[in-house]
């Protein structure tokens, strides 16, 4: 089941790290906000088409649980992805990188504030270690660079998509037992339709860049397979290890999409590479080895 569970949450991160790039090749040829209506459109009529008769089948699960899901699809799925591309207008990648690494901590938080749930020592030092990993390869080798960022309007947003995804993940504890299949039908449909208003805004204020065949392939990209598949794998994780022990693999996702840019975009990989990559890795065993064995406790 651990395996099972790590392999999925690993996948997961480099599909959402592979996102990463996506965004970096978009820009030019699809607006942000544009892109994200028609990743989640995409997404929509992808699960409509392989989704329907299991829906049907299971639709007197989800009509009991519709707000949740639908909740679920609108902050999880459309208002990260929207506030996240809003804060990069005002914020630098780097401060970006370094917030969404503080993911794992609000989920400690809100598990301990709501339901009481327990946090080792281990995981504590592992998360720490971790997350200097994630510092390490954002200050490009240099941690005396974070004295040098400063906040601004763009660091509050990236916060409130902390705060919105870790809440995502924490909320994944009362999803119901149906198909993924069925679930990933209404949430990417919630999805979809939360994702318009951002994106008439954005055609309305004349921000709005039209995909051209680039634009359109990155959507289809990022439907695909960061938001089907990598949430599939996302929720069964949690299914599988809980929130605490799952959210800590998002620290992840900054250091694969360094590494598949220096891959797919020719960036130049550095030492500081290496010590973030085992320094991640690391804080990521040490803490779900403790969360283990916590867990084996109860």
């Amino acid at each position: 089941m651990f395996r099972s569970a790590y392999a999925l949450l690993v996948l997961t991160t480099v599909l959402w790290g592979a996102n990463a790039v996506a965004g970096k090749l978009a820009v030019g040829h699809v607006s942000p906000m544009l892109l994200t209506a028609l990743r989640w459109g995409l997404a929509f009529a992808i699960m409509l088409a392989i989704g329907l008769p299991q829906l049907s089948r299971d639709w007197h699960l989800v009509k009991r649980n519709l707000l949740l899901l639908a909740a679920l699809g609108a902050a999880g799925f459309a208002l990260f992805n929207a506030t996240l591309y809003s804060a990069l207008l005002f914020t630098t990648a780097i401060n970006v990188s370094i917030e969404q690494a503080g993911m794992p901590m609000f989920i400690f938080a809100a598990n301990f504030l709501l339901y009481g749930m327990k946090v080792s020592t281990g995981q504590i030092v592992g998360f720490t270690a971790s997350l200097i990993g994630i510092a390490l390869t954002a200050s490009h080798g240099s941690l005396l660079r974070l004295s040098e960022l400063q906040l601004n309007f763009g660091d509050l947003l990236m916060l409130g998509a902390v705060v919105l995804y870790s809440g995502y993940t924490v909320a994944l504890r009362y999803k119901p037992a149906i198909h993924w299949k069925s679930m990933m039908l209404v949430m990417a449909f919630a999805a979809f339709l939360t994702s318009l208003p951002f994106a008439a805004w954005e055609i309305s204020s004349d921000r709005a860049i039209w995909p051209d065949e680039r634009g359109w392939a990155i959507a289809a990209f990022t439907a695909i397979l960061p938001s089907i598949a990598a949430q599939a794998f996302y929720m069964r994780g949690v299914e599988l290890i809980g929130a605490n022990r799952a959210g800590l693999f998002i620290n992840l996702v900054p250091l694969f999409g360094t590494l598949l840019s220096i891959v797919l975009l020719g960036e130049a990989f550095h030492l500081y590479h290496a010590v973030a990559l085992t320094l991640v890795l690391g804080g990521i065993w040490l803490a779900e080895h403790s969360g283990r064995k916590l867990a084996a406790q109860r």
